[in-house]
């Protein structure tokens, strides 16, 4: 059977619905659906061995926000997207205990700069807390990390990770990363948070040691943006939809190249719904409007 590469809960479980035809409740697994601000929202709990052996994910919540819509750029749309995703986040988050955010990711490569350049959104507020506690004690205390990728580093994200929380000692990480999806539609047009941790590189196959609760000694906290699509899975959905029968998943993986498909004006739409993620982390962890946000990070 041909594998169709996917970070996303809610795809991991439509695929799991198509084979073999099936249409019975997924054991181990709910699914709940709702509209925040206007965008639609997927709640995908997978809730135990069941549940990860068909979805192949771990055990947890992963929330799916749909941001079609936000680039049609209607009335208050980015302030609607960074509410959407800063109350979904919100609702996973532990309400006290400093912060580590860690930016996954190459900076140079503009699919994969999701993590970096979320960085540069998120209110740093750490050291402002140290040194002036009388102005800023009604602040979370935050602070962030930009991993860079072994290639560029030598280092690898989870060493890097773990000696520094080791250092900061923070209450709870944040992962932001880039994602593969299986479907063009939902590349730079959603947004997947989740309470389960995350694998740096996995949506591109290049798996690295894994950032969760049981590497790092913290609960870690994903948020995700999908940028990409796997070539060969998009070939493979495209000739099942034309009717062509049994997908060779050999001939389509022949190439010893891993291809990725990306938007042509990929570089915009990673540089925008980067700020609504930095943002909307900051509304969920700050007492703060959007119009202060954007006072404090000017």
């Amino acid at each position: 059977m041909f594998i169709k590469r996917t970070d996303l809960a809610l795809e991991a479980r439509e695929l799991w619905q198509e084979s073999a035809e099936r249409t019975t409740r997924l054991s181990g697994v709910k699914a709940t659906k709702r509209k925040l601000e206007g965008y639609p929202v997927t709640r995908v709990d997978i809730l135990d061995e069941r549940g990860e052996e068909a979805l192949g994910k771990p055990k947890g919540s992963y929330l799916t926000i749909d941001l079609t819509t936000f680039w049609q750029r209607k009335a208050d749309f980015f302030e609607r997207a960074v509410r959407a995703v800063g109350s979904q986040l919100k609702e996973l988050l532990p309400e006290e205990g400093p912060v580590l955010i860690v930016g996954l990711g190459n900076a140079a490569m503009t699919p994969d700069a999701v993590g970096p350049l979320t960085m540069d959104s998120v209110l740093i507020t750490r050291h402002l807390i140290s040194a002036m506690p009388k102005h800023f004690a009604g602040f979370r205390p935050v602070a962030v990390f930009r991993t860079g990728v072994l290639g560029t580093t030598g280092v690898e994200s989870a060493e890097a990770v773990r000696g520094l929380v080791a250092q900061v000692q923070p209450g709870l990480v944040i992962a932001v990363d880039a994602l593969a999806s299986r479907r063009c539609e939902r590349v730079c047009a959603t947004v997947q948070l989740s309470d389960t941790g995350i694998i740096p590189g996995s949506g591109v196959g290049n798996h690295r040691a894994a950032l969760n609760q049981e590497t790092l000694g913290v609960p870690v906290f994903a948020v995700g943006i999908p940028t990409v699509v796997d070539a060969a899975t998009l070939a493979a959905d495209l000739l099942e939809e034309a009717g062509a029968g049994e997908v060779d998943e050999e001939k389509l993986r022949a190439s010893q190249q891993n291809l990725m498909v990306t938007p042509r004006d990929i570089d915009a739409q990673v540089r925008d719904l980067s700020k609504v993620v930095g943002y909307g982390i900051n509304w969920a962890l700050q007492d703060l409007e959007i119009e202060e946000i954007n006072a404090l990070l000017s």
